[in-house]
């Protein structure tokens, strides 16, 4: 598809369209992070008790990245079938739909269903990723990997904002606003999006590539898919310490109150945008998706080491900065798997990749939580107190090991498309 690009036309309908993913990503983003603020409080006042509460949020959680594992390999293989456009659009509206239903759920049980719905239809940034896959050269896929995440931040960091605005006036209020903003967005790409995926390289609908563990059978069909699967899914895993230990920890060693943490939160957004929006396109062309993976991983094997060891908040909030350079990890790790996989199998790829990022936030907050709690209780009288954040800091250390070792895409064939 390289050579295509090099057409003026061609390639201004796919700036177009990148364009066009790109508001698809942020405005789903901002949906998804509407109901972040006000979500715990509706599963609150429908239990009634803070401690069965606590329970359900964790279930709900759970039922999501469950929902998300069995879901993302199936819209991958019927995005390489169908194309991206039909899948993306559907994705949009059901999404919509879900979150009409949950806001108008009448008790704890229907609004676990609309969440766990919504594990099954949120998958449009896998769906994006193999668009923008389609329709880029290569040696430019990390570079554009980057600027989904930049719009990935962007909606996580304005999504809460709007979210915790519109909870004040009503509960429910921030479940209508992300329905609107979902079929808004698919009635805006109904008229603007094209297909990405030409009818020649698309591949036949399989149920066995489709069941998450069928979706698997695409890494271990070559070396290098499978060694930076591994690595995925350390860093996957790692990063769920921020989202599932960050508040705790940092309330129980530092005495953070929620606005400091909600500032904090904040920086550790517009620094991974800062990194998406002017440093991975540079840095990729400098050192290579290798580089860029291989410098991520480090930078956030320190940062969270520095986490975990540091006894004053504000070093603590300091180092919040440099380890923004975790950025690079996500742009460099799917630069390198887009080019070991056929045009036919990208919506496959980014499917596994969804399923793998579901079995870590399956395991991650289970994990850390247990740990941190450990760490404060029983294991007190030994175990540090930074104990999650040492763990995420060797994972990631673990994953530079393979990442290091990995073999290049050019040192194994692609897996043929089937």
């Amino acid at each position: 598809m390289s050579g295509e690009l090099e057409n003026p036309t061609t390639a201004g309908r796919h700036k177009a369209a990148l364009s066009f993913v790109f508001v698809v990503v942020v405005i789903d983003m901002i949906a998804l992070g509407i109901i972040v603020p006000v979500l715990p409080r509706l599963i609150l006042d429908f239990s009634g008790d803070p401690a069965s509460a606590a329970r359900w949020i964790g279930w709900f959680a759970a039922a999501w990245a469950l929902a998300q594992f069995f879901a993302s390999p199936v819209l991958g293989a019927l995005s390489d079938h169908f194309g991206r456009r039909p899948v993306l659009l559907l994705s949009l509206v059901g999404l919509g739909l879900d979150y009409v239903f949950m806001a108008l759920s009448p008790n704890l049980a229907w609004l676990f269903v609309g969440r766990m719905i919504s594990g099954v239809t949120a998958a449009t940034y896998s769906t994006a990723s193999a668009y923008v896959a389609d329709i880029t050269p290569p040696e430019l896929r990390a570079a554009r990997f980057g600027f989904l995440g930049v719009a990935f931040g962007i909606g996580f960091v304005v999504g809460p904002l709007i979210g915790g605005l519109l909870g004040v006036v009503d509960p429910r209020l921030p479940f209508w606003g992300a329905a609107g903003l979902c079929l808004l967005n698919a009635l805006y790409g109904l008229f603007v999006l094209p297909e990405s995926l030409p009818k020649a390289l698309r591949s036949k609908f399989s149920l066995r590539l489709a069941n998450p563990v069928g979706s698997f059978d695409l890494y271990r069909s070559n070396p290098v898919l499978m060694s930076l699967a591994g690595v995925s899914f350390l860093y996957y895993l790692a990063h769920q310490v921020l989202q599932s230990t960050w508040i705790p920890y940092t309330t129980y060693r530092y005495g953070w109150s929620s606005a400091m943490n909600g500032v904090a939160l904040a920086l550790v957004g517009v620094g991974s945008i800062l990194v998406q929006a002017l440093v991975v396109q540079k840095f990729v062309a400098r050192y290579g998706e290798r580089g860029a993976l291989a410098t991520g991983l480090a930078s956030a094997a320190v940062g969270f080491s520095i986490y975990a060891v540091t006894s004053n908040g504000w070093v603590f909030l300091a180092f919040i900065v440099p380890n923004a350079l975790m950025g690079l990890i996500g742009p460099g790790v799917q630069g390198l798997m887009s080019r070991a996989v056929s045009g036919s199998e990208q919506g496959r790829l980014q499917g596994a990749n969804m399923g793998l990022m579901a079995i870590a936030s399956l395991i991650g907050p289970i994990l850390f939580t247990e740990v941190f709690a450990r760490a404060i209780g029983p294991w007190k009288a030994w175990a540090p107190v930074g104990a999650p954040f040492y763990l995420a800091a060797g994972l990631m250390a673990l994953g530079l090991a393979l990442a290091l070792g990995a073999p290049k895409p050019g040192e194994a064939s692609a897996a043929p498309a089937e």
